[in-house]
């Protein structure tokens, strides 16, 4: 059967199931943007801006697990998508990226628009194609889906010249994906499970240690039972938030930088360590050598690569994350964990979040925590929340309740302002979402504020909350406590106002800045139909605590000032 490139490519689509793409035109993907006119199964969502394209695929595959197909032309366009790439490739997130390239006989001529986009995103894409012969595109197609959510999950780019777009060919898709060197890696080995299992029956004080990878394998209630069975508290990431309810007796919160003192605490003490799905990133690390300096270590990750690389571990296990807590949970009983849950109880009395009583601030000032905290108890976790990268971002974190995996969509390892807003969007796409609430900070919506474009055109009901600091609060806090509060580009006294921008893309808006206002604020915009934007004017000197201070160690954890 002869089919043109964009034929083939809108085909492929159909057989992996895609029901939308995040795109932005430009001259180089003309036909395959005019394919889509003749496929009304498939929706073609126009952002603003490409960078964003990537975001809301990201966002889209972070909630369904599925994943985020972005199309845009070349050069700039091409290049724009490189920061919301490597955010997704950080995160082990799966995408496939679709870039228009100059015609074929120009390639390399630096053509107009040309760029080459194989070499700039070869470090930051899992795997990545420049298709030159349009025989072979049917079968790149297939082997980007399968690299891309196979193994260890990630982005992969096909570069696609415009002339082979409406170029004809016979070639058919291939029945079995065979590529030499890609291995999967292999069921988790049953005497290894076993082993663990005896590492953790032997412990005093065992804590699981749950990264990212819990979620991506919607491995959630293989974790709960596992840990239920065997009474181990469990503490997450920042990206393993979710994995288990935080509501749940056994759940320490999140660790690390800004991680709750208890679970801080716990993994100092611990005497094993169980990491499943996590890459002891710095930010959880801290000091590496001082971190869990008690523990014996089981890490287990469908990467081999991640064992051993930062922690030197006792026993190292190469398995899907929930292969592995399924099998484990199966050899588990109670363990004599009860006098190790009474120290934690007692640890978690006496050192809680820092809370703040609004009574005695001054008038004007509007703390984060209390927003955050009232947003989490209206939404009692059945909501999809998708948070900026700053001091918000570690707010939400810690005072935000989530009870769902895959339930807080942000940007991990790279932490890229500006994701928020588009990934909300893409989140917005996913079959049968919850209520989404985007928080951002007055720093980083303006990175991609010109989403809220996409968002009206679609009417997508999103609440944007923005949390107005007048500063790069993160940065400025850093500032603050080990750059004697010099400023170096971090206050903003002259931020636009949100509202009339809002109220420009015809969303409605509104500022808050006092206690009393908050509760009706929230109120209204969770019964409100279609997009709304709230501006909380907070605390500018609010700090985030605890923290424990980059490269430092548990004995140097600042609870607050």
């Amino acid at each position: 059967m002869e089919r043109n490139g964009s034929q083939i490519i809108l085909q492929a689509l159909k057989d992996q199931g895609v029901g939308q793409v995040f795109g932005y035109p430009g001259g180089c993907v003309i036909p395959l943007f005019d394919e889509f006119l003749n496929h009304s199964d498939i929706s073609l969502i126009r952002v603003a801006h490409e960078q964003a394209a990537a975001h809301a695929a990201d966002g889209f595959a972070r909630l369904t697990g599925r994943p985020g197909v972005v199309i845009v032309t070349s050069g700039p366009g091409a290049t724009n998508t490189i920061t919301g790439i490597a955010t997704a490739m950080t995160d082990s997130i799966p995408m496939i990226i679709i870039t228009g390239q100059v015609r074929t006989p120009v390639i390399g001529t630096n053509a107009f628009q040309e760029t080459n986009v194989i070499g700039v995103s070869r470090p930051v894409t899992k795997h990545n194609y420049l298709v030159k012969d349009l025989n072979n595109l049917p079968r790149v197609l297939q082997e980007a889906f399968y690299i891309a959510t196979t193994g260890r999950p990630g982005p992969v780019l096909i570069d696609l010249p415009v002339d082979l777009q409406s170029l004809t060919s016979s070639a058919e898709f291939v029945e079995k994906i065979e590529i030499p060197g890609y291995d999967l890696p292999p069921k988790a080995d049953l005497r290894q499970v076993k082993k663990a299992w005896e590492m953790t029956r032997m412990a005093s004080r065992p804590v699981l240690y749950i990264g990212g990878g819990v979620n991506l394998a919607h491995a959630g209630e293989d974790l709960l039972r596992f840990a239920e069975a065997a009474e181990i508290p469990v503490t997450t990431t920042l990206l393993g938030q979710g994995a288990i309810s935080e509501d749940h007796p056994l759940s320490l919160g999140m660790l690390g930088m800004h991680g709750t003192y208890t679970a801080n605490w716990a993994m100092h003490r611990s005497d094993l360590v169980i990491a499943v799905g996590a890459r002891f990133d710095d930010r959880v690390t801290g000091k590496v050598e001082r971190f869990a300096p008690l523990a014996q270590m089981i890490h287990v990750d469908l990467d081999p690569s991640e064992i051993n690389k930062i922690k030197k571990v006792h026993l190292g296990v190469v398995a899907d994350a929930k292969d592995f807590l399924a099998e484990i949970g199966k050899l588990a009983h109670k363990v004599d964990s009860e006098p190790w849950l009474e120290e934690i109880k007692s640890i978690r009395q006496n050192h809680p979040l820092p809370n703040y009583d609004q009574a005695k601030m001054k008038v004007g000032e509007l703390r984060p925590e209390f927003v955050i905290q009232e947003f989490s108890r209206h939404l009692k976790g059945k909501a999809v929340v998708v948070s900026d990268v700053g001091q918000h971002q570690m707010f939400v974190a810690q005072h935000f309740t989530f009870t769902q995996q895959r339930s807080h969509l942000t940007s991990g390892g790279l932490g890229t302002m500006g994701f928020a807003l588009p990934a909300a969007v893409g989140a917005c796409f996913a079959e049968g979402h919850e209520q989404v609430v985007c928080f951002c900070g007055d720093g980083g919506f303006q990175m991609n504020i010109q989403e809220l474009a996409t968002v009206r055109s679609y009417n997508l009901p999103i609440v944007i909350v923005v949390l107005n600091n007048k500063n790069l609060g993160m940065v400025k806090q850093w500032q603050d406590l080990f750059w004697d509060s010099r400023y170096a580009s971090t206050l903003s006294p002259d931020a636009p106002d949100f509202v009339k921008i809002a109220e420009g893309y015809s969303i409605p808006g509104s500022r808050v800045g006092k206690k009393e206002e908050v509760v009706p604020a929230i109120e209204r915009a969770l019964t409100h139909q279609g997009p709304i934007l709230i501006e909380f004017m907070i605390d500018p000197h609010s700090m985030v605590y605890p923290m424990i201070p980059a490269g430092k160690e548990f004995k140097d954890i600042i609870e607050g000032a």
